[in-house]
């Protein structure tokens, strides 16, 4: 089958083309998936570097699509035909405070998405919402996973309330702003391209700010209850002052740098909240996929790539030019 492998050199160099990589088995309480498209993640960045050049040729990607063309002994909630999104968080199966020690996420250690087919556990798939295309269901999971568990899970986030997300523009942010406002959040967003402010606006923000402003100044006035951090070091300083008292910040990730300096002092005198958080439970998941279906959303495709034209979606992400997420068509 044709596949997008990493092997030898750490990297993008490592990154080839296979025309005829060997599809996989199915075994019990398995199906094979015939993806038809492939969401791309920053974490497929993060892959080339971590995958070790002494170890065997991987499939890279977490995110999918497709139908179900085969199924194991023992498959007792699909069959074959079935239009199917995979769900890329292995091994947490129900919420908990943290994931167990055994989690992984798809595409590395084991083989991804960016093949002809997949084969993965039962519980690893959900079926497509119909009004859901599969360029819109392939890209939704992990981005759509990570915002729910930051938003609602961690950031027991309700209606009325006001979100702040800095960085818009990204997969994750742009879902979180679509999941929010959907539940009837206010949503701020940040961001230093005027054009990704205006398609905020757009999508529901009620303000999108400028990352050359001052924030805490233009948000004087307005109590922000919950900030999703994802940028880091950069920007950690300043959403902590738009917080309000007692108010909640969860990060999720570090973009621009894992080690933050701050001010401890005002920290507990502003009785703030901080939680952690990483993608999500397949419990998680289903619970995002309600909501989705319930309110209708429909993720932001930025662009579409053939799985011939790898290099140039790679290059695309790298950029982070992207409003939205990216796409590998796979198969028709």
């Amino acid at each position: 089958m044709k596949a997008i492998i990493h092997e030898g050199t750490p990297g993008i160099d490592g990154l080839h083309k296979k025309e005829d990589f060997p599809e996989q088995s199915v075994g019990q309480g398995e199906v094979k998936i015939r993806l038809k498209v492939a969401g791309m993640n920053h974490r497929d960045l993060f892959v080339l570097q971590r995958h070790k050049e002494n170890e065997p040729a991987l499939i890279i990607g977490s995110d999918g699509s497709g139908v179900i063309s085969e199924v194991g002994e023992g498959v007792t909630r699909y069959k074959v035909g079935d239009e199917v999104i995979i769900i890329p968080s292995l091994r947490w199966r129900t919420k908990s405070v943290a994931p167990p020690d055994d989690f992984d996420i798809l595409g590395l250690p084991d083989h991804g998405t960016f093949a002809e087919t997949i084969v993965l556990k039962e519980e690893q798939v959900a079926l497509k919402p119909d009004y859901l295309s599969f360029e819109e269901a392939g890209i939704l999971a992990l981005s759509g996973l990570t915002g729910y568990r930051a938003l609602f899970t961690q950031g027991q986030l309700t209606s009325g309330q006001t979100v702040f997300i800095p960085g818009i523009g990204g997969g994750v942010a742009t879902l979180m702003l679509q999941m929010a406002k959907s539940v009837g959040a206010k949503v701020i967003v940040s961001s230093r391209s005027e054009e990704k402010r205006k398609k905020a606006l757009e999508l529901g923000a009620t303000l999108a700010i400028g990352n050359d402003e001052d924030w805490s100044k233009v948000l004087k006035n307005t109590k922000v209850d919950l900030v999703i951090e994802s940028v880091g070091a950069a920007t950690w300083n300043r959403s902590l002052k738009v917080l309000k008292k007692g108010g909640t910040i969860v990060a999720f990730g570090s973009s621009t740098g894992d080690i933050v300096e701050m001010n401890l002092r005002e920290f507990f005198y502003g009785q703030y909240r901080f939680f952690g958080s990483t993608m999500g439970s397949i419990e998680e998941f289903h619970e995002m996929l309600k909501l989705f279906s319930n309110y209708q959303i429909k993720p932001i495709v930025d662009r579409i790539f053939d799985i011939d034209d790898y290099e140039k979606a790679f290059d695309w992400l790298e950029k982070g030019q992207q409003f939205g997420k990216i796409a590998l068509k796979i198969n028709e």
